[in-house]
């Protein structure tokens, strides 16, 4: 796929794609005549840091957790690790967001 097309799939923009790869939260995409061509473990990696990001998790965490994954097995720990306390952060977020719907809610 071209970084075109992985942008309408996605709803994300090229700028965010580029931005990924620089930023090492995909590896380097191969090109085909200069034209960036997303393969399935790019498609892959984009997929898991959309939910990712969908969930809260800020880039710098993101990134943290992208460089265990590289280093293999011997980070599985630290791995759950970040992904439990950043779960916490979502739940109390959540929470922040329920308590605000529901002052919104309409009151007979």
């Amino acid at each position: 796929m071209t970084i075109k097309e992985v942008s309408e799939k996605y709803n994300i923009s090229q700028d965010t794609l580029r931005y990924y790869e620089k930023e090492g939260l995909i590896n380097p995409v191969p090109r085909v005549s200069g034209i960036r061509n997303y393969g399935k473990a790019e498609i892959d990696n984009i997929e898991f840091i959309i939910c990712m990001r969908n969930a809260g998790l800020p880039v710098n965490v993101l990134k943290e957790y992208i460089n265990l994954i590289r280093q293999g097995d011997k980070t599985a720990e630290k791995r759950r690790e970040l992904l439990i306390e950043q779960r916490e952060i979502v739940k109390k977020e959540i929470g922040r967001f329920e308590q605000g719907l529901r002052k919104t809610e309409l009151q007979n």
